[in-house]
């Protein structure tokens, strides 16, 4: 599904339509499921932190933003932070026994998809290097290693609400670059 249907249906999930819910789930649980699976070693671990996150979706879609993020890296972000906040509150480990490898599929991307994606990577690591040291810090570190605002605001002495301005100008300005 493009972004436009996906912000129509969060549209329609945000007036309490349960159906518009029902196609959201079914268009991007896949996706969202492959967030959970990656930051969470059990598999039924991550089945319930994408339920958890369902949950989220459901009653905060009327606080989607289109002109702060899309569909799909919002509802990402909301899973990536349910799956952080369980391995938190639950101190689990990353690391798996290998045997564990056979219950995930390999849904390696083909070579086209590989190609695509390194484009796609070297436009965002461009974008990323037009931003203030600071900012590209900022959200390198809050993305990639799921750190909180608050983590961040602590790391760099900094007030909780300059920090989340920060954060929020830079991906401003990466979304202004990413879409010329």
């Amino acid at each position: 599904m493009d972004r436009r249907g996906l912000e129509r249906l969060l549209a329609s999930v945000a007036r309490g339509d349960a159906q518009a819910f029902e196609r959201l789930y079914h268009a991007t649980s896949a996706k969202l499921f492959g967030v959970c699976l990656r930051l969470l070693p059990d598999r039924s671990d991550a089945e319930d932190v994408l339920q958890d996150a369902y949950a989220a979706i459901w009653r905060k879609a009327a606080q989607y933003d289109a002109s702060i993020a899309s569909p799909i890296s919002w509802l990402a972000m909301i899973a990536h932070n349910k799956a952080i906040d369980r391995l938190r509150s639950e101190g689990i480990a990353r690391n798996v026994p290998i045997e564990f490898a056979d219950d995930v599929s390999d849904t390696s991307p083909g070579a086209s998809q590989l190609a695509e994606h390194a484009g796609e990577t070297r436009r965002l690591d461009q974008c990323l290097e037009q931003l203030e040291a600071r900012r590209r810090t900022l959200i390198r570190t809050a993305f990639f290693d799921g750190a909180t605002y608050e983590e961040l605001a602590r790391r760099t002495d900094t007030p909780v609400g300059t920090v989340k301005s920060w954060i929020r100008r830079g991906l401003l300005q990466l979304r202004t670059c990413l879409e010329t």
